[in-house]
């Protein structure tokens, strides 16, 4: 039987950078994954603190080479791959001088967010479908890991839905804490919408707050998990309402079990405790 996959896009990953925890979340997530026979990838940002010589970082020139058009200015995207250590498995950083130059990933040293972030978040998200559209991969489940991936759903179900490499994925939003206040700088509305995108498609993420970004993810995606135990108690709440698949708040320990069993529900597969005799 052929393996299923598994891309999992994250905003952070041990043992290259975690500065809210999800690092450490998606590492152990993946450790699982491989014991359960799925077929992994992941894809997340290569940001200035991430040492390339350190982590043997190397460009993939056959995966390199597209622009992603944002507000009419292109900009290349670098694909750069590195091995993770412990898994077996490779991890692939989405790159560009512009947008991933800040040595802190979100925020300046006075706590103000980086100017650049929707821009950023945006560049991203779009170059994750461009690089798997190029593996000609199709992933059975998309898990989005971090508000820096929240427009990965909406991309997917808009302007990429004709796709056939994503036709048939189910795309599961992880909702985690929030770690900043306010609105994104800069024009969200503006840079996010895309080409075969519309206005009406953005309404869902509101005035890009960190609950608007994951309450726009969670409108386009199949399914989600509460990913933290203080998650936005009205955020617990839409989630529990919404009617679509959701994992609640699996625990800090041992919860990668229930993570696979959420997967094995949503792809038809047997969970752990069926498949016990």
């Amino acid at each position: 039987m052929d393996k299923k996959r598994l891309l999992i896009v994250t905003q952070e990953l041990q043992p290259y950078i975690s500065e809210t925890g999800i690092g450490e979340v998606v590492r152990e997530l993946i450790g699982k994954s491989q014991s359960n026979n799925l077929d992994v990838r992941i894809l997340m940002p290569r940001y200035g603190s991430i040492n390339e010589r350190r982590h043997r970082l190397h460009e993939v020139v056959r995966l390199s080479g597209i622009n992603i058009i944002i507000n009419d200015d292109d900009y290349p995207l670098m694909i750069k791959v590195a091995s993770l250590p412990g898994a077996r498995l490779q991890v692939y950083f989405l790159d560009n001088e512009d947008f991933f130059k800040h040595q802190d990933a979100f925020k300046m040293e006075d706590g103000t967010l980086h100017n650049d972030n929707v821009a950023r978040t945006v560049f991203f998200c779009r170059g994750v479908l461009e690089t798997v559209k190029k593996f000609g991969w199709p992933p059975d489940i998309i898990h989005c890991h971090g508000w820096i991936s929240s427009l990965v759903p909406l991309f997917a179900r808009t302007a990429y839905k004709k796709d056939p490499v994503f036709e048939n994925s189910k795309i599961i939003y992880s909702a985690y804490e929030n770690t900043f206040e306010g609105p994104l700088p800069s024009d969200f509305q503006v840079n996010a919408n895309i080409n075969r995108t519309t206005l009406e498609d953005l309404a869902p993420y509101k005035e890009a707050t960190n609950s608007d970004l994951h309450l726009g993810a969670l409108h386009y995606s199949d399914a989600a998990v509460v990913a933290s135990a203080n998650l936005d108690k009205d955020l617990t709440k839409t989630i529990v309402e919404s009617g679509k698949p959701h994992l609640d708040f699996p625990g800090e320990e041992e919860y990668q079990e229930a993570y696979m069993n959420f997967y094995n529900s949503l792809i038809g597969e047997e969970t752990a405790e069926e498949k016990q005799p």
